[in-house]
């Protein structure tokens, strides 16, 4: 199979504009691999490609499910290669397009789900975490699964690591060697080419994102969610709405808000750049103020033929 072009990076980066581009030149189609573009009603906070680009270009997993539906990486890794060949067999190209890293992960390599759960195991180790933390629980992994627990380093949540912990005491094999043993289908020849950023002007592109959710209405549209879900839904505990759910509710002034939205935005972003940094595969095209976007669709349309 010719390689396929993922496009990835964190927030702000620029994929979104790159890949239309690219899309044009391609005749291609877009698979979207963001975890929260999915969500129908999450636009403005999700910096969801416009109306017209989604008419001009076509574009899959995107307002697809509601923010009430339990969706997993997992899922998704299976939907979009089944996505991916579709859009193969009709004779068009698929550009992958996302800064989900856990959404790349699952669409390039596969995704192991494990056993089914322990309920008996998974309380003891929700009461360890209440009663010795969560970096107890990182050393235990570390002892028992290190190659995991190097990864959960990256983006440290306690689920994830309850998680492994959880497929090691239930079957005495870990998480790392279960995925090695696992006979995934590795169906897909993807070039990963990533957008990296100076990381201070990428912190400037984030807070005039920000800036411009504000401009576009991103309050009104969280009034309207908040007032139709439930905001401990996954789906809604969102950098950027879940800060102006609490606006909304009174906790915080607007000034604040934003001023958190900037800050949590620009954490996620670092947490971003260390995942997709830490896969050796991707291929970086550095940029700046004076990029040239043409340019730089040229400069990955250059690797993907040497590559390809």
């Amino acid at each position: 199979m010719k390689k396929i072009l993922a496009l990835v990076g964190p927030t702000a980066a620029g994929k979104t504009r790159l890949s239309l581009i690219l899309a044009t030149r391609l005749h291609a189609e877009i698979v979207s691999a963001d975890s929260r573009q999915i969500y129908r009603y999450l636009t403005i906070g999700t910096s969801k490609p416009s109306d017209e680009d989604r008419r001009a270009v076509p574009h899959h997993f995107i307002d697809t499910h509601d923010p009430s539906d339990l969706y997993s990486a997992g899922l998704y890794g299976r939907e979009a290669r089944n996505a991916i060949h579709e859009i193969i067999r009709r004779g068009k190209t698929p550009i992958i397009v996302g800064g989900s890293g856990l959404y790349i992960r699952a669409l390039v390599d596969g995704l192991f789900e494990g056993p089914g759960a322990n309920e008996e195991i998974r309380k003891y180790l929700e009461l360890r975490l209440k009663t010795e933390g969560i970096g107890q629980l990182i050393r235990d992994l570390e002892h028992v699964d290190p190659d995991t627990a190097g990864r959960m380093r990256v983006e440290p949540k306690a689920r994830r690591i309850i998680r492994a912990l959880e497929v090691y005491y239930s079957t005495g094999v870990s998480l790392s060697r279960h995925h090695t043993k696992q006979n995934r289908t590795q169906d897909l020849n993807v070039l990963q080419v990533g957008l990296e950023w100076d990381r201070q002007l990428l912190y400037r592109r984030i807070n005039e994102r920000v800036l411009q959710m504000i401009r576009s209405g991103l309050e009104d549209e969280a009034r309207w969610l908040l007032e139709r879900y439930d905001r401990r839904l996954n789906a809604l505990n969102t950098v950027g709405y879940k800060e102006m759910f609490d606006f909304i509710q009174g906790k915080k002034d607007l000034e604040s808000t934003v001023s958190l939205m900037k800050q949590n935005t620009r954490r996620f972003a670092k947490r971003q750049v260390t995942w997709f940094r830490s896969d050796r595969r991707i291929r970086w095209i550095a940029l700046n103020e004076e990029r040239d976007w043409e340019e730089v669709a040229e400069r990955v349309l250059r690797l993907l033929q040497k590559e390809g």
